[in-house]
């Protein structure tokens, strides 16, 4: 028994009251139809009782979580979820800070750090044998004292390193005061009032530097006592509040501020301000300005922290490298290095070339330090999450991955592998949710759910190795592993319709300088490893362009060479960004098939006997919702130094609506019964309602039938986010040439589904219609008419075009990487 863990009769969701022995100490993957079952007992509920039954042995209360519906679960380790989510939020977070790579560099510095004496400009060496703040030393040329530089002097999050102007932030806000003269008094006092201690203690020296520069005499130790909460409003956020203007109706500011006075104040008014009811957000974001600090010039730290250099370089100029770059950087280091110092540095330097060499392992080397954390994909976010695991030795434990795969290129798939074979050798066990055939022949252990999705899932349909699987008639997964079931190539490539959009010298971010035609008419493939420019291209040149030359986006366009844009009538980008940042957000609500439920629930005669009106059916607003959970269905309980857990409405018990409103059924369903339906389930209950069965066939289409109609947005896949909007916009009627841009719309996708999201794109091109797909997945690849293919790798190395054409003449050029993997499906 202790080399299992075992479920017994787990019935979570749409789970079938299943059974499974999961063998320790392998490589396990759980596989199968999206929305079969697999994340749900993965994650909802092995994951879940793990953290349950850790928090029990803690002497902590677990009566507030809900026990996942299972019979019992023998066998349990203790657990590390990796998901898919990046809950990184924070503006000063980088690559380089996450991984603690950033936090060596900084030792590395302070220890072998040399610079120019600011007196007589002779090089002088940073004192390695001591680390003390503010310490002083001698330059050896002149005898001067020089200030020593620590650990702190080279970090952007550290008031001894960060630029004085933006405070680290790269970035400096300039509030428009003449605009802020005419902002409405309810907003003041709804948003800019949110100061406290903390805020005086952090920003006292820009309190006392906005007194100063107004004239007002202000003491940042006592603020409060010495000028008043009012008038503080205005001192901390350059907002002259109508309070303060009866106070002091003789002032007369200038219309424009020095650049960094209000750091980071700024942010927190914009905060509070998308909180602020009936549109005046908006009208106060356009208030502030922001623009790349002039001090630092958007690199964030002081002068004298970028004078040092190391090896010949200076850690900002480090930073930009690709982390495949700085591993050479730190190769060479010691043969630059004197003996003296090396000896105190070599620990250092091999911690940092093993830390480093992880990364490139999960495929990440093309990342640089400096790329903020936010902008990471959520298969980036999990590979950086997972290079910091294998560093950690720990041994006994069930690591939980969603997907891993998603977003990387095929090429690097096999070095993802030997990550998980290391994990498991260790003497853990590796549980893998995933849909990238490679990955599941490679494993130990599978097991395949099914047969179909939603409310036609949640049963065990295969389970052993690789070739158990396959030999299995009733598993769809299993076809595709034996080669029964091939999505395979067209029989005919298309020829497009002769036009075509160019992009002339493009040379965003890693791009090159490179010419390209994109043909019309086709479905187009960008390929290329991760970091290559396929995205920068596609999505930051090409659809930031086009979304300002038809219209829809609202900015200046920069001039760029791109022709061809009067040969499309519209242009439809869909990216992996969410749908929704709050719990609210979800399929129906975005797609707008709820409204057409909620009228269609208003107009039922008990409905109408009470007089509900539409908004009476919306968990959003006041009236039919519940108030205790406010319409979401569930309450936040803090827990302190562990993620908050989410408990069910004590009073609506997850219902999310009065009572009253759910005593109000079409066909035996209440409102709460259909958020709770999959989009399928809803189909066969709204079949006859044209409005809405227009919209859930269309989601069906794309294959999201087993997805929960209520089903939050926070909780979905970028891929999911992608092809909700993408059904979204095949259910409006477009005239002419349409011009559609995707971003790895098979993200989360099984072979069978990708296979039913091929022929949709098929049918939208043979329409007239374009679509241009950045994408990794060899079917989709294989399927298109034309390829273009960038590289040859990631980052500085990256950016060029390394061949276009079918994929058939694609597969025969050796310098391409996707071509190579291209001859496993083409020959």
């Amino acid at each position: 028994m202790d080399s299992f863990i075992e479920i017994r009769g787990a019935r979570e969701n749409n789970l079938k009251n299943i059974s499974l022995r999961i063998p320790k100490n392998k490589l396990v993957v759980f596989t199968g139809l999206s929305g079969s079952g697999k994340s749900t007992l993965a994650l909802d509920t092995l994951q879940k009782e793990c953290q349950r039954q850790y928090m029990e042995s803690m002497g902590m209360v677990t009566d507030f979580i809900s026990k996942p519906k299972v019979d019992a679960i023998i066998g349990l380790s203790p657990s590390i979820s990796i998901d898919q989510r990046n809950n990184n939020r924070n503006p000063r977070s980088t690559v380089g800070t996450v991984t603690e790579v950033f936090t060596y560099l900084r030792i590395l510095f302070a220890k072998l750090g040399v610079r120019n004496c600011p007196h007589c400009g002779e090089l002088i060496r940073q004192p390695f044998e001591t680390d003390m703040e503010a310490a002083m030393m001698a330059c050896p040329a002149c005898g001067e004292k020089v200030p020593e530089l620590s650990m702190s002097h080279f970090s952007f999050n550290k008031p001894e390193g960060a630029c004085p102007e933006c405070k680290g932030l790269g970035v400096v806000n300039t509030p428009d005061l003449e605009q802020l003269l005419n902002v409405d008094s309810s907003i003041n006092d709804g948003a800019i009032r949110i100061w406290d201690k903390f805020y005086i203690d952090r920003y006292s020296e820009s309190i006392e530097s906005a007194g100063s520069f107004y004239g007002f005499e202000i003491s940042a130790n006592d603020p409060l006592k010495s000028y008043g909460q009012v008038q503080m409003d205005f001192l901390l956020y350059g907002a002259l509040s109508p309070q303060f203007c009866r106070h002091f109706p003789d002032v007369k500011p200038p219309k424009t501020v020095p650049e960094g006075r209000f750091e980071g104040v700024i942010t927190n008014i914009e905060r509070r301000h998308s909180e602020v009811k009936n549109g005046s957000g908006d009208k106060l974001s356009s208030i502030f300005h922001q623009r790349i600090c002039p001090e630092c010039n958007g690199v964030r730290l002081r002068k004298e922290s970028i004078a040092v250099t190391v090896g010949g370089i200076n850690i900002i100029e480090l930073c930009q490298k690709s982390l495949d770059d700085v591993l050479d950087w730190i190769k060479k280091l010691p043969s630059c290095t004197a003996p003296d110092a090396l000896l105190i540095a070599r620990p250092v330097i091999d911690d940092l070339e093993q830390r480093i060499k992880r990364l490139l392992d999960v495929g990440v080397g093309y990342l640089n330090m400096e790329r903020a954390a936010v902008t990471l994909s959520a298969g980036e976010a999990q590979r950086l999450r997972l290079a910091s695991l294998l560093g950690s030795g720990l041994t006994g434990v069930l690591y939980v991955l969603d997907e891993p795969t998603t977003g990387l290129h095929a090429r690097d798939t096999k070095r993802l592998i030997e990550v998980f074979k290391k994990l498991r050798d260790l003497g853990n066990t590796v549980l893998i949710i995933e849909h990238d055939l490679e990955i599941m022949q490679a494993a130990d252990y599978i097991v395949d759910f099914g047969p179909g999705a939603g409310k036609n899932g949640g049963e065990i349909v295969a389970a052993g190795t690789t070739d158990d699987v396959a030999a299995c008639e009733l598993s769809v997964t299993g076809r595709y592993l034996s080669g029964t079931n091939k999505i395979g190539v067209p029989e005919k490539r298309r020829s497009g319709n002769g036009k075509f959009i160019s992009i002339h010298n493009a040379k965003k971010h890693n791009l090159k300088n490179i010419n390209v035609d994109l043909p019309l008419g086709m479905l187009v493939s960008l390929t290329g490893v991760s970091g290559s420019g396929k995205s920068t291209l596609l999505f930051d040149i090409l659809g930031r362009e086009a979304e300002i030359y038809f219209g829809h986006l609202k900015e200046k366009p920069e001039h760029l060479q791109i022709g061809g844009f009067e040969n499309v009538s519209d242009i439809i980008t869909i990216d992996q960004s969410p749908i929704g940042k709050t719990s609210r957000s979800n399929a129906a609500t975005y797609t707008d098939v709820f409204t057409y439920i909620r009228d269609l629930y208003a107009s039922l005669p008990e409905a109408k006997k009470k007089k509900f009106q539409p908004k009476h059916f919306s968990f959003n607003v006041p009236g039919g919702r519940c108030e205790k959970c406010e319409g979401n269905g569930e309450l936040s309980i803090s827990m302190h130094f562990l993620p908050d857990v989410q408990v069910k409405c004590p009073v609506c018990h997850g219902k999310r609506f009065q009572k009253s409103i759910l005593e109000v059924k079409y066909k035996g369903f209440s409102i709460s019964d259909v958020l709770q339906m999959t989009i399928a389930e809803a189909a066969g209950v709204f079949g006859e309602i044209w409005p809405i069965m227009d919209r859930l066939s269309v989601l069906q289409k794309v294959g999201l039938g087993y997805l929960g109609l209520g089903q939050s947005a926070t909780t979905l896949s970028g891929g999911e986010a992608q092809r909700i909007k993408l059904a979204k916009e095949l259910g409006k009627r477009t005239n002419g040439h349409t011009l559609y841009l995707l971003d790895e719309p098979t993200t989360g996708l099984h072979p069978h589904d990708v296979k039913k999201l091929i022929t949709l794109l098929n049918e939208l091109v043979g329409q007239g219609n374009t679509v241009i797909t950045v994408e990794h997945d060899l079917d989709v690849i294989a399927m298109s008419d034309w390829m273009i293919d960038f590289g040859p790798e990631g980052g500085d190395a990256g950016g060029e075009i390394i061949a276009q054409g079918t994929p058939e003449e694609v597969m025969k050029i050796s310098h391409s990487q996707t071509g190579t993997c291209l001859k496993t499906i083409l020959i």
